[in-house]
């Protein structure tokens, strides 16, 4: 527990700090950030996780403590009022410098864990017929900013416009730069630089950076930063990166 840390906490929210190596939620709620949500939080009359990181992602993960935050959480998802920006490093920037990607996204058939991008959506079975409704595949947007580039990784800044499993790192990866650590969706684990220097990445290089979330007494939006993770700053360093591509990487959100 000593890893999570409380962002921030009023009468509607809960919002965490998550270390790697730590799933959000997990199938009997033990050994994950939600059981350590409640146990910081033991008064919450609810503790919803409004997002979900993956293990090995860092940075901010918000529960919802009353139901009315929860509605209002999902209602402002749905009106494009629910912002989250992630940095990640990537084994090259992307073309053009900033866009959209937008492969809708399915279970992975050879590992239901992993997910796959398609060109396009399929058509719907009739009802009652093949894969159940949420096993469907299902569209997925993803807004991205190439932030930085050094010869051998791209700082990306990333926007995920819905909320699909594995959204940012396989819409990366099928752009053709997948993230550093990403052994899963062929992201490399270490780089090894014209010198002959081998630097590893030990995880998946992706952290929640920044959330804007509504505010429910009226009052101006939250914007709320959860501080990088000493594991990414000092692969992006070792890479050539500058430290300054890092500290001004949310100026412009």
């Amino acid at each position: 527990m000593t890893d999570v840390r409380i962002l921030h906490r009023d009468a509607d929210l809960l919002v965490l700090f998550k270390p790697s190596g730590l799933p959000t939620t997990s199938p009997d709620g033990r050994g994950c950030l939600t059981e350590i949500a409640a146990q910081l939080d033991p008064s919450a009359p609810r503790l919803h996780a409004s997002s979900r990181l993956d293990a090995e992602v860092t940075g901010l993960v918000t529960f919802a403590r009353t139901t009315r935050a929860i509605e209002g959480l999902l209602a402002a998802r749905k009106a494009g009022q629910y912002e989250r920006y992630y940095l990640g490093l990537a084994t090259g920037p992307l073309s053009p410098a900033a866009g959209e990607l937008n492969w809708p996204i399915d279970r992975d058939p050879r590992d239901l864990r992993k997910r796959i991008t398609l060109d396009r959506l399929p058509t719907p079975p009739p009802q009652g017929k093949g894969k159940r409704a949420k096993d469907q595949a299902q569209d997925a947007r993803t807004r991205y900013r190439v932030l930085d580039a050094q010869p051998t990784a791209a700082l990306l800044l990333l926007s995920p416009l819905t909320g699909r499993t594995h959204q940012l790192r396989v819409h990366v990866a099928r752009a053709g730069a997948p993230l550093l650590g990403d052994k899963h969706y062929g992201g490399p684990v270490k780089i090894t630089l014209p010198n002959g220097r081998v630097v590893r990445a030990g995880r998946v290089m992706l952290h929640c950076a920044r959330v804007r979330l509504p505010a429910f007494d009226g009052k101006t939006k939250l914007t709320l930063d959860a501080p990088i993770p000493d594991d990414l700053r000092a692969v992006w360093q070792n890479l050539g990166g500058p430290p300054t591509s890092l500290e001004n990487a949310l100026i412009d959100t």
